[in-house]
């Protein structure tokens, strides 16, 4: 019983997970229809689909996982045609005129045809919507799946499955009823009914592109910092304390333990956090031969998920390169999991100059597809997961930092497989550039993007135009804030220089800013200059500018631009292009 409140109660806070935020369009569709012939069977239909779906993944199997991605597909395209249906009555028509005759003609005996049709439409939408769905995990659902590939499918398992069901629909149900009441006061206040209809409509067709485009694995996995993770494993500490094992996620930061009795093997307090998940599905493994998880037992192995304009996954760098050299020997193996967050990042001379540019001599997997970062259900840029000898995932970490730890789980492990290392103490990489850790306790400026898409902070009077040639200016932007000057043209992940001169203003506050910029379409360099609050930064240039400012863009790359070297205070920050075609990304700052 403690089990199916676990799951019930995980499944209810999905709602505040960012995967689901696509889905809650469907959901708010039906806002004003009659529950019982319309919500309720949409959400049976959700859960159901969704536990039919994690049933099948508990169960494996490749034609299961094909099956599903038909699925998704399907429902892209039924949950695109609803979008339209709700846009135009004339299309809701000519789509539903086949089902209406087609149940009019099998139902008319019962004398309930519309309300019949009406349940069972909402039926098959909540099917669809659960097949979208169904990809939005948390730790709870991990915990019921493990426990299924452990001890194998079985009732037990599907009422679990059921019960994470339900708590979701659940909360989705409590979401539409509060969606409600608000569109049907607008509606007696307002009499817009048609125009909040259409309205739906374009927010379900809003969703389906973005999950046919991918965008989950961009913009929503960027948003899962803020994601429910915590309150599940909150939620789970709570109700569902281990017993047989030490409730420990890292290694200790002390010195390394040694076993009191010579005669027995050393065994790491690392808890199983389950089986590793495969290396299948990169396009192609860069400084080695494909490799396998069933090819690597034996092996202790850390898996770095990175991408190389990461500023986070740079700083990173060092340590993991440090581990793989003083580790190599004793039986470590690293494998860098390159899965793209940008366009230009899916291109694999870009990762192969990136990986010559950061000395990376371990084997490199280019995820471009996401199918390794779905199967570890990872989130983050970075991300650390260590497998022991045996392939179980014993230790996880999230971002940077906790290097200390890492390193005392690899040494555990180690030990664990029957090395005999020496102690020794953790690696202090000689970091430069970029390269080096963060001054955190001064950084008051965030990750910005330039692109429309996810732009914040943009104080150009002229605002952005999206995908069109435009000239716009910039005076004093307030903290944090930036703007365009000249002629861009101003895309969705990047904004493009159309005239030499152009430049972009940001006022920070932070010891390092850096700005993620590549050459114009043909590859031509593009020569820039950087100012401090209207000077040269002289001892505060970055390791990509001279004292005068001066740099080139030769490569799509993350370009340390300044590097404050006396006290840490809000400047203002300029880089004017002398040459067109630059193409600028985000901002990061260290």
């Amino acid at each position: 019983m403690t089990l199916l409140i676990i799951a019930y109660l995980g499944g209810a806070l999905t709602i505040l997970s960012p995967c689901i935020l696509p889905i809650l369009p469907f959901v708010f569709a039906r806002a004003g229809q009659p529950f019982v012939r319309s919500t309720l069977p949409m959400l049976a239909g959700m859960a159901l689909t969704f536990a039919v779906v994690a049933t099948l993944a508990a169960v494996g199997g490749a034609w299961a996982i094909r099956a599903n991605e038909y699925g998704r597909l399907a429902a892209i395209v039924l949950l695109g045609l609803f979008g339209l249906s709700l846009i135009s009555p004339r299309i809701a028509n000519a789509l539903s005129r086949p089902a209406v005759d087609l149940g009019n003609n099998l139902l008319n005996a019962a004398g309930n045809g519309r309300a019949t049709s009406s349940v069972r439409s909402s039926f098959v939408l909540g099917i669809a919507t659960g097949l979208l769905w169904a990809p939005c995990a948390g730790p709870i659902l991990g915990l019921v799946l493990t426990g299924a590939a452990l001890k194998g499918a079985n009732l037990q398992t599907t009422f679990l499955l059921l019960a994470y069901g339900a708590g979701a629909a659940t909360s989705l149900a409590i979401a539409l009823f509060a969606g409600g009441k608000i569109f049907a006061r607008m509606k007696q206040s307002l009499g817009v009914s048609e125009r909040i209809r259409q309205v739906a409509g374009a927010a379900v067709l809003a969703g389906v592109a973005a999950i046919a485009l991918g965008l989950h694995t961009g913009l929503l996995a960027r948003l899962s910092y803020a994601s429910t993770g915590s309150f599940e494993q909150a939620l789970l500490e709570k109700l569902h304390p281990q017993t047989s094992a030490p409730e420990t996620e890292v290694a200790s930061n002390g010195a390394i333990k040694v076993a009191t009795d010579a005669a027995r093997p050393f065994h790491s307090d690392l808890p199983i956090e389950g089986p590793a998940p495969s290396l299948d599905g990169a396009v192609t493994w860069l400084n080695s031969e494909p490799l396998t998880t069933a090819g690597l037992r034996g092996k202790v192995v850390l898996v770095d998920f990175w991408t190389y304009s990461c500023i986070n996954c740079i700083r990173t760098i060092p340590y993991v390169r440090a581990w793989a050299e003083k580790y190599r020997d004793q039986g470590l193996v690293v494998i860098g999991v390159h899965s793209p967050e940008f366009a230009f990042e899916k291109n694999i001379d870009n990762v192969k100059k990136a990986i010559a540019d950061f000395k990376i001599g371990y084997p490199v997997a280019i995820d471009n597809d996401y199918r390794i970062w779905r199967a570890f259900e990872n989130n983050y840029w970075p991300a650390h997961y260590l497998i022991d000898a045996k392939g179980q995932i014993r230790y996880q970490h999230f971002g940077e930092g906790n290097y200390r730890q890492t390193e005392q789980a690899i040494q555990d492990l180690l030990r664990e497989a029957g090395s005999d290392m020496a102690q020794s103490g953790p690696v202090v990489p000689n970091a430069k550039g970029a390269e080096a850790s963060p001054d955190l306790g001064h950084i008051r400026s965030g990750e910005t993007y330039v692109g429309y898409s996810q732009a914040t902070g943009f104080v150009s009077p002229e605002g952005l135009k999206a995908d069109t040639a435009a000239d716009y200016s910039i005076a004093n932007p307030g903290l944090n804030q930036w703007g365009l000057a000249g002629t861009w043209t101003v895309g969705s992940e990047q904004a493009s220089l159309d005239k030499a001169g152009g430049g972009i203003s940001y006022r920070f506050s932070a010891r390092d800013l850096h700005l993620v910029l590549g050459p114009s379409a043909d590859g031509k360099p593009v020569r820039f200059q950087v100012t401090v609050d209207g000077k040269a930064p002289g001892a505060d240039h970055g390791s990509d500018t001279d004292a005068d400012g001066n740099g080139t863009v030769t490569a799509t790359k993350l370009y340390q631009l300044v590097r404050q070297s006396g006290d840490v205070t809000a400047r203002n920050f300029e880089i004017r292009f002398l040459d067109p075609g630059v193409q600028a990304y985000a901002f990061t700052f260290g």
